[in-house]
C-alpha cells in the first residue's frame, strides 16, 4: 500500500509538471461557433475573412472589420476601417448601412463607442512611382473587453520610437506575411519581437511560402499553432502563457 501511494503521489507530481497542448490550445479560445452566435462578457471574437481582412465581435454585438474591400458575405459591420495601399483594402462605395467608416489615410481617427475605442497610429508608404506617401497607412488599434487587438494594416517600414509608444500595448496583432508588398519577412519580424504580442495572427499571405518562412524565422520565440479553423474568441484572462502564432484559415463568417 505505501508502494502504491508513493507511485500514485510520483505520477500525480509528474503530471503536474507535464505541460498540457490541449489547455494551451484551450486557452486560446478555438471555436467552431457562428460568427454572430453569443458572446460571453470579457471576450471577443475574431474571424479571419482574408487577405488583410478580419471582422471582430463584441459581446453586445457591435461588428467591425478592418481592411474592409466593400463586401464580407451577408456581413454588414457597424465599423470599418481601410487603408488605400491597394485597391484590396479599401472601398469608395461602402455600404450605407455602416455607420462608421474610417479611413486610415485621412489622418487621426478616434471612435468611442461604449464597448469599443477604435483609433489609429499612421505611418507612411510607398507610392507607385517610387516616392513616399506621408500617414498613407493606419495601424488601427480596437480596444475591446479588455483588450488591445492591433491591426498593422499595409506596414512598409519599422515604426519609429514616438509610433511604438503610441500604439501601447498589443495583446493581439495582426501582422502582414508576404515579404514584399509590405516589408521583407525578417524585418516584419523584428516589428513582432518589438510588440511582443500574447497572440500574433498572420494576414496578407498569398501561396503560403512568406507565411512558412515567417514562422520559421520566429520558431522559438513564439509558440506556433494551426488549429484548422478560422475564427476565435479571446479574453484577457485567457491569453496564453506563452506568446503565440496563431494561423488561422479564410473564410467569410456564418
Amino acid at each position: 500500500m505505501i508502494r502504491f501511494a508513493a507511485a500514485l503521489l510520483f505520477a500525480t507530481a509528474a503530471h503536474a509538471q507535464t505541460p498540457s497542448h490541449c489547455i494551451a490550445l484551450a486557452d486560446t479560445g478555438v471555436t467552431r461557433a457562428a460568427f454572430e452566435d453569443p458572446l460571453p462578457e470579457g471576450r471577443v471574437r475574431i474571424h479571419y475573412v482574408g487577405h488583410s481582412t478580419f471582422a471582430l465581435r463584441t459581446p453586445g454585438g457591435v461588428t467591425a472589420a478592418t481592411d474592409y474591400h466593400g463586401w464580407l458575405g451577408g456581413l454588414v459591420p457597424d465599423i470599418v476601417t481601410m487603408n488605400n495601399a491597394h485597391s484590396t483594402h479599401f472601398t469608395d462605395t461602402p455600404d450605407p448601412a455602416i455607420t462608421h467608416v474610417l479611413r486610415g489615410w485621412e489622418g487621426d481617427k478616434r471612435l468611442e463607442l461604449p464597448e469599443v475605442i477604435v483609433r489609429n497610429v499612421t505611418t507612411d508608404v510607398r507610392d507607385w512611382a517610387g516616392g513616399i506617401r506621408e500617414d498613407g497607412n493606419s495601424i488601427f488599434v480596437f480596444e475591446v473587453a479588455g483588450l488591445c487587438i492591433g491591426h498593422l494594416g499595409h506596414l512598409h517600414h519599422e515604426p519609429d520610437a514616438a509610433q511604438y509608444a503610441a500604439l501601447g500595448r498589443v495583446d493581439v496583432l495582426m501582422v502582414p506575411v508576404d515579404g514584399s508588398y509590405t516589408m521583407d519577412v525578417a524585418v516584419m519580424g523584428r516589428v513582432v519581437q518589438r510588440l511582443r504580442s500574447s497572440v500574433v495572427l498572420p494576414m496578407h499571405w498569398f501561396s503560403g511560402r512568406s507565411l512558412e518562412v515567417f514562422l520559421g524565422n520566429m520558431e522559438g520565440s513564439f509558440d506556433i499553432v494551426r488549429p484548422g479553423v478560422s475564427q476565435i474568441d479571446l479574453g484577457l484572462d485567457s491569453l496564453p502563457r506563452r506568446p503565440t502564432i496563431m494561423v488561422l484559415e479564410p473564410s467569410l463568417p456564418e
